[in-house]
């Protein structure tokens, strides 16, 4: 039998144990065993005996099994024990976006088949919060007072003169709202009026100016379906570029300014809204052709993501995440309309340059 599994012998406690090893006893050497263990001498380790510097002192002290000992902190830990990558995760809640968004769309769509005039009241709507959201974040962050009250007004008449005069109409609204607000900001004191002002301006052209094409859009015999095929090729242009970005997506398209886009997620945005687009102006739109809808929808795919990054560039300069909070997972109305205000001057020029305007 090896020593590793040896066991000792008891040994009765008492006067004669205490004078074997008592102060008075000769020390016997210590003489070291196979496995390392020091005892008094050969007779007393077989007898059982434990020495004083040895674990064990009196012979009525259990006797214990030894302890495994801890592996050597270089030890290599098994590849299994790595702790698993993290999950991609949405950056916002789902449910909220998703429900949000087919309220929404079911707002849209009514107003659309019900009649025009409704659905310009809708952009009107979107365009006046939308300039609210825009003036309240600016002044909040910057200090810059850009006047919401002509801003107001002029972007709604904007919207509803591009609906009845067109692009005429439009431009005149848009010269006669930007004059309103230098007027407007002369009423306090001159300090910042430049920069009030210029702000002013250009929240002007960027949201109802721009919005004024959908109304544009709507004035076409097939106006209805001209409007969902603008938002209808928009939303799947997001939408690819969400789902190919989040599955695939490793090369950064512009880490300063979005870094959760991809060029990846670039060419989901364009082979969506591509399909799409041959699909829509080939059975949505009177005289269209699908090889003008691939053309389309590439170009919807380039303005939908340059004007997303435009309004990620302005909300990183005022250092906020989102524009509001009005809409539950998607943020304000402004973070909605951020790929749709570049993209309706582009579809609403390509379609006149394929079928017209009537």
């Amino acid at each position: 039998m090896n020593d590793s599994s040896w066991q000792p012998e008891p040994v009765p406690a008492g006067p004669a144990y205490d004078a074997q090893v008592g102060p008075h006893t000769r020390p016997m050497p210590i003489v070291p065993d196979a496995a390392g263990r020091d005892f008094d001498d050969r007779e007393a380790r077989d007898r059982g005996v434990a020495a004083d510097s040895g674990p064990l002192f009196r012979a009525d002290t259990p006797s214990q099994e030894p302890m495994p000992s801890p592996p050597p902190p270089h030890a290599q830990q098994p590849q299994d024990a790595s702790p698993p990558p993290p999950k991609k995760r949405a950056g916002r809640d789902l449910r909220a976006a998703i429900g949000v968004g087919v309220g929404l769309g079911a707002v849209i769509f009514a107003s659309l088949l019900i009649v025009k005039a409704v659905f310009v009241g809708v952009i009107v709507v979107a365009v006046v919060v939308g300039l609210w959201e825009l003036t309240s974040r600016l002044q909040e962050q910057k200090g810059i007072k850009a006047p919401l009250v002509p801003l107001a007004v002029g972007g709604a008449a904007m919207v509803i003169a591009g609906y009845v005069r067109g692009a005429e109409g439009a431009w005149v609204a848009m010269a006669l709202t930007v004059l309103a607000v230098l007027v407007w900001r002369m009423t306090e004191p001159p300090e910042d009026y430049l920069k009030d002002v210029t702000a002013g301006a250009f929240a002007a052209f960027y949201v109802p100016f721009l919005a004024t094409f959908v109304a544009m859009l709507l004035t076409a015999d097939d106006g209805p379906q001209r409007v969902i095929t603008f938002l209808l090729l928009t939303v799947v242009s997001d939408t690819g570029a969400y789902a190919v970005g989040w599955r695939f997506g490793k090369t950064k398209l512009a880490p300063r300014i979005s870094p959760g886009k991809t060029r990846e997620g670039l060419f989901g945005a364009v082979a969506f809204a591509m399909v799409a687009g041959a699909l829509c102006m080939e059975f949505l739109i009177d005289g269209g052709s699908w090889w003008q809808g691939l053309l389309l929808g590439l170009a919807v795919a380039v303005s939908a993501t340059l004007g997303d990054l435009g309004e990620s560039m302005i909300k990183r300069d005022l250092g906020i995440k989102d524009m509001g909070t009005l809409l539950p997972g998607h943020g304000g109305i402004m973070d909605r309309l951020d790929s749709l205000l570049p993209t309706a001057p582009v579809v609403w020029l390509l379609l006149a340059a394929f079928v017209g305007t009537g």
